[in-house]
This record gives structure tokens, sequence and C-alpha cells, in this order.
């Protein structure tokens, strides 16, 4: 019996499933993040399809995917300064309000700025 034999040596579909420690899920998550990227861009840079990437961040989202703290501990929000609608003086405001579509949150009077910056990075996480 001299019949050839030939073997197929990965299993013929050519595809590698990578594991990805929840560290460097988390890494590449908050990469995606940063004012004016883009998720293909990041999914490209690291070999990731976008929708692969995209289901990280929902799970960053949801709580399930713990993002590291940013390397700058200084960030800057967006603000919008609009007249009252009232005639209220500034020493009458008891307490700052955040608006982010929907949710407003109502901050604690003399709120640190460490605790508004919390606040807001909760609020642009679950954008």
């Amino acid at each position: 019996m001299d019949t050839p034999m030939e073997f197929l040596t990965n299993g013929g579909s050519g595809r590698v499933n990578r594991k990805w420690p929840d560290e460097v899920k988390a890494r590449i998550v908050s990469e995606s993040l940063r004012p004016g990227v883009t998720v293909q861009d990041v999914a490209e840079r690291h070999g990731l399809k976008p929708n692969h990437l995209s289901t990280w961040r929902t799970l960053a989202r949801r709580g399930k995917l713990i993002l590291p703290a940013p390397e700058d501990a200084t960030e800057f929000a967006a603000v919008v300064v609009a007249p009252a609608e009232t005639t209220q003086q500034a020493h009458d405001v008891e307490r700052a309000e955040i608006i982010f579509g929907a949710v407003t949150v109502r901050l604690e009077r003399n709120a640190s700025p460490s605790r508004i910056v919390a606040i807001a990075r909760a609020l642009a996480a679950s954008a």
C-alpha cells in the first residue's frame, strides 16, 4: 500500500483565535475613547476587527471591563455657558448641575474637582 497521504497543518481555516488579557483589552478600549480617535483606526493599529473592539467598549460601559486610570490625571470637559433663565444671583445657587442628554446630575454643594471629573468619566463611559 503505497498511497500518498496529505495532512492539513492549520486545520483548514487559516484563522487563528487569539486570547486577549483583560488588561490589554482595557488599554485598547481606553485608547479608542480618546478625542479625535476612531474605532477603525485603533482596531487596525492592533490587528482587530472594528466590531471586536466595539464589543469590548460595550463591556466597559457595562462595567465588565475595568479601564485604567488616564495617564494624565487632569482631564477637561466641554462646558457651555448659557445665560441664566432667572435673575437669580450667583451666590444664591446652591448646587451645580451636569446635563447629559436626558440625564441631569445635581452635584452636592462645593463639589470637589475630582468628584466632578469622576462623574464626567462615568457619563462619558456610558455614551
